[in-house]
């Protein structure tokens, strides 16, 4: 299982509807997509006073991870839809992505 945790530095005041707007809006499309959303929000801690947040999805492959991206980030429900609302309020990003056993991505769930 490939697992990609994504953290997000935040433009100043812009925290919570940031996280809104990926619960309500994004990962609902992304989840439609057929893209496994492990888990998302803000982080507990603000670093430099920033704030954060990150979201951590589920693929089976590389290829896969790949291809699912490129379909969703590339479609017009993602940008007629939610992109600026999310875009525009991230001052920068980071990705990982690592291999894991499929029981870790369980372990990552919110109950």
């Amino acid at each position: 299982m490939i697992l990609e945790i994504r953290t997000y530095r935040l433009l100043p005041g812009t925290g919570a509807e940031f996280v809104r707007v990926m619960a309500e809006e994004s990962v609902p499309l992304l989840e439609a997509a057929g893209i496994r959303v492990v888990d998302h929000g803000a982080s507990l801690v603000a670093e430099d006073g920033h704030e954060e947040a990150y979201l951590i999805r589920a693929f089976d492959s590389v290829e896969q991870h790949r291809a699912q991206e490129e379909a969703f980030y590339g479609s017009d429900v993602w940008r007629r839809g939610p992109r600026e609302a999310i875009v525009s309020r991230i001052d920068s990003m980071h990705s990982i992505v690592i291999e894991v056993p499929d029981h870790a991505v369980d372990a990552f769930k919110r109950s």
